[in-house]
Protein backbone atom coordinates (compact mmCIF):
# COMPACT_ATOMS: atom_id res chain seq x y z
CA UNK A 1 0.00 0.00 0.00
CA UNK A 2 1.58 3.11 -1.20
CA UNK A 3 1.85 6.52 0.97
CA UNK A 4 -1.63 8.86 0.24
CA UNK A 5 -1.19 12.09 -1.39
CA UNK A 6 -2.09 13.79 1.67
CA UNK A 7 -1.18 11.75 4.10
CA UNK A 8 -2.30 12.30 7.98
CA UNK A 9 0.79 12.44 10.00
CA UNK A 10 1.31 11.23 13.47
CA UNK A 11 3.91 11.76 15.84
CA UNK A 12 4.26 10.23 18.92
CA UNK A 13 6.47 10.80 22.20
CA UNK A 14 6.79 7.58 24.39
CA UNK A 15 7.58 8.68 27.95
CA UNK A 16 7.02 6.16 30.75
CA UNK A 17 7.15 6.92 34.38
CA UNK A 18 9.93 4.96 35.67
CA UNK A 19 13.25 5.68 34.59
CA UNK A 20 16.71 3.87 35.74
CA UNK A 21 19.46 6.58 34.74
CA UNK A 22 17.98 10.06 35.59
CA UNK A 23 14.56 9.88 37.78
CA UNK A 24 11.45 11.45 36.58
CA UNK A 25 13.24 12.28 33.27
CA UNK A 26 10.86 12.89 31.13
CA UNK A 27 9.23 15.85 33.63
CA UNK A 28 12.58 16.55 35.03
CA UNK A 29 13.04 20.46 34.70
CA UNK A 30 15.21 21.71 31.99
CA UNK A 31 16.08 25.22 31.75
CA UNK A 32 12.85 25.71 33.52
CA UNK A 33 10.68 23.48 31.51
CA UNK A 34 9.90 19.41 31.63
CA UNK A 35 12.35 17.71 29.09
CA UNK A 36 9.14 16.35 27.63
CA UNK A 37 8.29 19.95 26.14
CA UNK A 38 10.81 19.89 24.23
CA UNK A 39 9.78 16.98 22.52
CA UNK A 40 6.29 18.44 22.28
CA UNK A 41 7.51 21.65 21.04
CA UNK A 42 9.39 20.69 18.30
CA UNK A 43 6.65 18.21 17.14
CA UNK A 44 4.07 21.00 17.08
CA UNK A 45 6.46 23.58 15.12
CA UNK A 46 6.79 21.09 12.20
CA UNK A 47 3.53 21.90 10.10
CA UNK A 48 3.60 18.64 8.05
CA UNK A 49 2.94 16.85 11.73
CA UNK A 50 -1.28 16.83 12.31
CA UNK A 51 -1.29 15.15 15.52
CA UNK A 52 1.05 15.10 18.61
CA UNK A 53 0.24 12.55 20.85
CA UNK A 54 2.01 11.12 23.96
CA UNK A 55 2.35 7.80 25.13
CA UNK A 56 2.49 7.30 28.91
CA UNK A 57 1.46 4.93 31.74
CA UNK A 58 1.96 7.82 34.08
CA UNK A 59 -0.82 10.58 34.82
CA UNK A 60 1.50 13.40 35.77
CA UNK A 61 3.27 13.17 32.60
CA UNK A 62 0.14 12.95 31.03
CA UNK A 63 -1.24 16.05 32.33
CA UNK A 64 1.74 17.88 31.83
CA UNK A 65 1.84 16.78 28.52
CA UNK A 66 -1.48 18.45 28.01
CA UNK A 67 -0.39 21.50 29.39
CA UNK A 68 2.24 21.79 26.50
CA UNK A 69 -0.51 21.10 23.93
CA UNK A 70 -0.23 17.68 23.55
CA UNK A 71 -2.68 14.93 23.06
CA UNK A 72 -3.06 12.05 25.22
CA UNK A 73 -6.33 9.49 23.95
CA UNK A 74 -5.14 6.76 25.94
CA UNK A 75 -2.94 5.11 28.66
CA UNK A 76 -0.15 2.89 27.80
CA UNK A 77 -0.55 -0.35 29.62
CA UNK A 78 1.75 -0.81 32.71
CA UNK A 79 3.30 -3.81 30.73
CA UNK A 80 4.53 -2.07 28.12
CA UNK A 81 6.30 0.58 30.66
CA UNK A 82 8.67 -1.25 32.26
CA UNK A 83 12.36 -1.18 32.43
CA UNK A 84 13.01 -4.20 29.95
CA UNK A 85 9.79 -3.18 27.76
CA UNK A 86 10.63 -3.19 24.36
CA UNK A 87 10.04 0.54 22.95
CA UNK A 88 8.68 -1.12 19.65
CA UNK A 89 6.14 -2.92 21.44
CA UNK A 90 4.79 0.72 23.03
CA UNK A 91 5.25 1.87 19.15
CA UNK A 92 2.84 -1.03 18.11
CA UNK A 93 0.38 -0.40 20.69
CA UNK A 94 -0.18 3.20 19.76
CA UNK A 95 -0.92 2.93 16.06
CA UNK A 96 -3.19 0.10 17.29
CA UNK A 97 -4.97 1.99 19.35
CA UNK A 98 -5.15 4.67 16.17
CA UNK A 99 -6.74 1.77 14.13
CA UNK A 100 -8.88 0.03 16.76
CA UNK A 101 -10.86 3.17 17.93
CA UNK A 102 -13.47 5.15 15.84
CA UNK A 103 -12.85 8.30 16.97
CA UNK A 104 -9.10 8.40 16.29
CA UNK A 105 -8.16 8.47 12.51
CA UNK A 106 -6.10 6.40 10.57
CA UNK A 107 -2.12 7.02 10.82
CA UNK A 108 -0.53 6.99 7.51
CA UNK A 109 3.35 8.06 8.59
CA UNK A 110 4.03 7.29 11.93
CA UNK A 111 6.97 9.19 13.37
CA UNK A 112 8.50 9.31 16.67
CA UNK A 113 10.07 11.96 18.46
CA UNK A 114 11.67 10.67 21.72
CA UNK A 115 12.41 13.07 25.14
CA UNK A 116 15.85 12.27 24.98
CA UNK A 117 16.89 14.70 22.40
CA UNK A 118 15.96 17.99 23.56
CA UNK A 119 17.99 20.09 20.68
CA UNK A 120 16.67 19.09 17.94
CA UNK A 121 15.66 20.87 14.99
CA UNK A 122 12.44 21.38 13.48
CA UNK A 123 14.80 21.20 10.23
CA UNK A 124 15.85 17.77 11.37
CA UNK A 125 11.98 16.53 11.22
CA UNK A 126 11.25 17.70 7.93
CA UNK A 127 14.87 15.71 6.43
CA UNK A 128 13.25 12.74 8.20
CA UNK A 129 10.03 13.34 6.46
CA UNK A 130 11.17 14.54 3.06
CA UNK A 131 13.73 11.32 3.03
CA UNK A 132 10.86 9.00 3.53
CA UNK A 133 8.54 10.64 0.86
CA UNK A 134 11.81 10.58 -1.95
CA UNK A 135 12.63 7.44 -1.39
CA UNK A 136 9.95 5.74 0.17
CA UNK A 137 11.46 3.20 3.18
CA UNK A 138 10.57 1.33 5.70
CA UNK A 139 11.93 3.24 8.36
CA UNK A 140 14.22 6.63 8.67
CA UNK A 141 16.39 6.97 11.33
CA UNK A 142 18.69 9.86 12.86
CA UNK A 143 22.46 9.74 13.52
CA UNK A 144 25.87 11.39 13.92
CA UNK A 145 29.28 10.84 13.20
CA UNK A 146 30.85 8.46 15.88
CA UNK A 147 33.85 9.84 17.71
CA UNK A 148 35.28 6.68 17.31
CA UNK A 149 35.90 3.50 15.03
CA UNK A 150 35.77 -0.31 15.92
CA UNK A 151 38.37 -1.16 13.70
CA UNK A 152 40.70 1.67 15.00
CA UNK A 153 40.26 2.38 18.74
CA UNK A 154 37.55 0.29 20.27
CA UNK A 155 38.34 -3.00 22.01
CA UNK A 156 36.82 -5.85 23.92
CA UNK A 157 38.12 -7.32 26.84
CA UNK A 158 37.96 -10.94 28.20
CA UNK A 159 37.48 -12.26 31.59
CA UNK A 160 40.77 -11.50 32.85
CA UNK A 161 41.39 -8.05 30.90
CA UNK A 162 43.25 -9.25 27.85
CA UNK A 163 41.91 -6.73 25.25
CA UNK A 164 41.95 -7.28 21.08
CA UNK A 165 39.57 -4.38 18.55
CA UNK A 166 36.76 -5.09 18.19
CA UNK A 167 36.95 -4.93 14.24
CA UNK A 168 40.40 -7.08 12.94
CA UNK A 169 41.14 -5.88 9.31
CA UNK A 170 43.82 -7.26 7.16
CA UNK A 171 44.95 -3.67 6.26
CA UNK A 172 45.26 -2.17 10.02
CA UNK A 173 44.27 1.63 10.35
CA UNK A 174 47.18 3.42 12.32
CA UNK A 175 45.23 6.89 11.59
CA UNK A 176 41.69 7.64 12.45
CA UNK A 177 41.56 10.13 9.49
CA UNK A 178 41.97 6.68 7.27
CA UNK A 179 39.09 4.84 8.63
CA UNK A 180 35.48 4.36 6.75
CA UNK A 181 32.64 6.25 7.90
CA UNK A 182 30.94 5.17 10.91
CA UNK A 183 27.58 6.41 12.43
CA UNK A 184 25.88 6.49 15.93
CA UNK A 185 22.22 6.10 16.29
CA UNK A 186 20.72 9.06 17.45
CA UNK A 187 17.24 9.52 19.28
CA UNK A 188 16.75 12.40 17.36
CA UNK A 189 13.41 11.00 15.44
CA UNK A 190 12.31 8.11 13.39
CA UNK A 191 9.79 7.99 10.84
CA UNK A 192 8.29 4.61 9.63
CA UNK A 193 5.49 3.02 7.31
CA UNK A 194 2.71 2.29 10.38
CA UNK A 195 1.76 -1.44 8.65
CA UNK A 196 5.75 -2.17 8.70
CA UNK A 197 6.29 -1.22 12.45
CA UNK A 198 2.79 -3.62 13.30
CA UNK A 199 4.69 -6.98 11.80
CA UNK A 200 8.11 -6.08 12.15
CA UNK A 201 10.17 -7.79 15.49
CA UNK A 202 13.52 -4.87 14.71
CA UNK A 203 13.39 -1.99 12.64
CA UNK A 204 16.16 -3.43 11.25
CA UNK A 205 13.89 -5.95 9.52
CA UNK A 206 12.86 -3.51 7.19
CA UNK A 207 14.54 -1.08 4.51
CA UNK A 208 16.41 1.67 6.93
CA UNK A 209 17.49 4.75 5.98
CA UNK A 210 19.19 7.51 7.69
CA UNK A 211 19.70 11.24 8.32
CA UNK A 212 22.70 12.80 9.75
CA UNK A 213 22.33 15.14 12.03
CA UNK A 214 25.51 17.62 13.72
CA UNK A 215 26.65 17.14 17.03
CA UNK A 216 24.90 19.99 18.43
CA UNK A 217 21.29 18.57 17.95
CA UNK A 218 21.98 15.11 18.54
CA UNK A 219 22.92 14.73 22.64
CA UNK A 220 21.23 11.90 23.46
CA UNK A 221 20.16 12.03 27.50
CA UNK A 222 20.35 8.64 29.03
CA UNK A 223 21.94 8.93 32.23
CA UNK A 224 22.78 11.99 34.77
CA UNK A 225 25.89 12.79 33.63
CA UNK A 226 24.19 13.32 30.03
CA UNK A 227 21.24 15.43 31.51
CA UNK A 228 23.87 17.67 33.60
CA UNK A 229 25.60 18.13 29.93
CA UNK A 230 22.12 19.47 28.38
CA UNK A 231 21.92 21.72 31.70
CA UNK A 232 25.34 23.20 30.76
CA UNK A 233 24.43 23.57 27.21
CA UNK A 234 20.90 25.54 27.84
CA UNK A 235 22.23 27.97 30.52
CA UNK A 236 24.82 29.20 28.34
CA UNK A 237 22.63 29.30 25.80
CA UNK A 238 20.33 31.04 27.68
CA UNK A 239 23.04 33.73 28.76
CA UNK A 240 23.97 33.85 25.04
Amino acid sequence: MGIPINPYIGAFIFARGGSQGVPRKNIRLLGGKPLIAYAIESGKACHAIDRMVVSTDDEEIAAVSRQYGADVPFMRPKSLARDDSPELLAWKHAIQEFRDRPDLPLVDIFISLPTTAPFRGVEDIDACLAMFLRHDPDVVITVKRASRHPAFNMVTLDRIGNARLVMEEKNRIHRRQDAPAMFDMTTVAYVAKPEFILQAESIFDGNVMAVIVPDNRALDIDTMLDFEFAEFLVERKLRS
